[in-house]
């Protein structure tokens, strides 16, 4: 059986530390120029181990992790894809770490140019005419984006346009977005197909649309088929699209948004562009406009003038929606994504969204072929695709929480579940370009080894996870008894 992993501080003896680790102040009191008052009067209650002894229990807590270096990590619309490891040592270069953010521009130009130059190839492969990079995650991209189309709306004297469109399929980060800017949420539902309803799509639209959000390939893992009328009907109407880019990584140098009518979009850099993904962050949501956004992009934007570069600023842009983070983003993000573009070139992008788009429909195949029922089976998956086991929760009693649990024994972090929520039981999976088709094919036995626990011993798949450190959870407990604090149970 395995056992749970100690909390540091069960390591903790007397007088034990890592001195040589403490900062050392010669002939100086580092406490003299803090008023008393604001000084403790007992030293903390922290671990007293040693350097080894924290060294390696942090080594154990990093070797519990799933990551995308150690396991497939299918978990659909994050695209969790290898991150090279080129682009990280480009991106830790000495003169990129050591420059100073308040360092003026002539000291900058070679970073300048790089994020110039990021901004170009982003606008290239999207069809879109501007380019800002300061947002820091996707959903911070997109609270520019819906921003960007007030204000817009609001430039022109329409102020009763607040009402977005959302699709039910949509991420559920768009209407809490759109909420967020001040819009009203309007839903509206996919057909049988997967594809946006276009007649409830018309009932919606009116005077008060400020405009629509989706992604295509959308969350149900298909391509919008009638989008070029999607955009026709909303664009009639006097609204906007607006492009959640989290499934860019499908359609990467062969559709491009622009083209398909949008009129801005945030892009994940680290889904799309390979940038680190996970853990809370870093992140990049860089957002992209048509020419009638670009005012009101935010701020900064790097401009070129001749061979010189320079920030554009509130002089320059005074419609934008203004600043939305430190300086200009995460730099260190940037640049990885930048350095991956560089690496690819244009025929490696255009290969991304081939290999992606192989390697889903590969697996969705292999899968219905084991038993698995798709949830759109006369569909063609776009990178992800979705496999709906409503029929062994009927039959066996066994959930798709059950098999994402099971899958975890077998050595795979186990692809998004529930999500979207109109589709039962289901397992939205993304296997990304960059695994093999060996590693596909190992994950096809253990679904398959699963599915058939499932018919012989329902209740090795309904108890699983049996070989992590921490058995199966009671998520309504955990969630409403939250408990993240350790007592000791003896006084040293």
């Amino acid at each position: 059986m395995p056992t749970r992993e100690k909390v540091i501080f069960e390591y903790s003896q007397p007088g034990r530390g890592a001195s040589d680790q403490w900062p050392h102040y010669v002939g100086v009191a580092p406490l003299a120029d803090l008023p008393a008052k604001l000084r403790r009067s007992a030293a903390p209650e922290l671990p007293e181990v040693g350097e080894l002894e924290a060294v390696r229990h942090f080594t154990r807590l990093s070797q519990l992790n799933f990551s995308i270096d150690t396991h497939f990590y299918p978990l659909g619309s994050c695209t969790m894809k290898y991150n090279p490891r080129a682009c990280n040592q480009y991106a830790m270069l000495p003169q990129f770490l050591a420059r100073h953010p308040l360092a003026p521009e002539s000291h900058g130009q070679g970073f300048l140019a790089c994020m110039y130059e990021l901004q170009e190839m982003l606008k290239e492969v999207t069809g879109m005419q501007g380019v800002a990079l300061s947002p820091m995650a996707g959903a911070h991209g997109e609270f520019a984006g819906v921003a960007m189309i007030r204000a817009y709306h609001r430039a022109r004297g329409d102020l009763k346009r607040n009402e977005i469109i959302v699709p039910e399929a949509a991420h559920g980060t768009n209407p809490a977005t759109a909420t967020m800017c001040g819009c009203v949420v309007r839903e509206i539902p996919v057909n049988a197909a997967g594809d946006v309803d276009l007649a409830a799509l018309k009932a919606a639209v009116g005077p008060n649309t400020a405009g629509i959000m989706l992604t295509n390939p959308s969350t149900l893992g298909v391509f919008e088929r009638g989008i070029e009328e999607v955009a026709r009907v909303v664009h009639d109407a006097g609204g906007l699209l607006y492009y959640d880019g989290a499934n860019l990584n499908a359609i990467l140098g062969k559709v491009r948004p622009g083209d398909m009518g949008f009129d801005c979009l945030h892009m994940n850099l680290h889904k799309t562009f390979s940038t680190p993904h996970g853990g809370g962050g870093p992140g990049a949501g860089a957002v992209g406009v048509a020419a009638r956004l670009a005012p009101f992009l935010p701020l900064p934007v790097v401009d070129r003038e001749g061979e010189r570069y320079r920030w554009l600023t509130e002089s320059e842009m005074p419609q934008s929606i203004g600043r939305l983070s430190a300086f200009m983003g995460n730099a260190g993000v940037l640049l990885r994504a930048y350095i991956y573009m560089r690496l690819l070139g244009r025929d490696g992008m255009r290969a991304v969204g081939e290999y992606a788009t192989l390697n889903a429909n590969y697996l969705l195949k292999r899968l219905r072929d084991a038993g698995f029922e798709a949830a759109y089976p006369e569909r063609r998956a776009g990178h992800e695709f979705i496999v709906t086991l409503r029929r062994q929760a009927r039959e066996f009693n066994v959930t798709a929480m059950d098999f994402a649990k099971r899958l975890l024994d077998l050595g795979f972090h186990a692809p998004t579940t529930y999500f979207p929520l109109i589709v039962p039981e289901c397992l939205l999976i993304e296997p990304t370009e960059t695994e093999s088709r060996e590693m596909l094919d190992a994950f096809v036995a253990a679904m398959s080894q699963i599915l058939e626990e499932a018919r012989q011993e329902p209740e090795r798949v309904r108890s699983a996870p049996h070989t992590m450190p921490v058995r199966r959870l009671d998520d309504v407990r955990a969630a409403r008894h939250l408990d993240l604090t350790w007592t000791p149970t003896t006084q040293h």
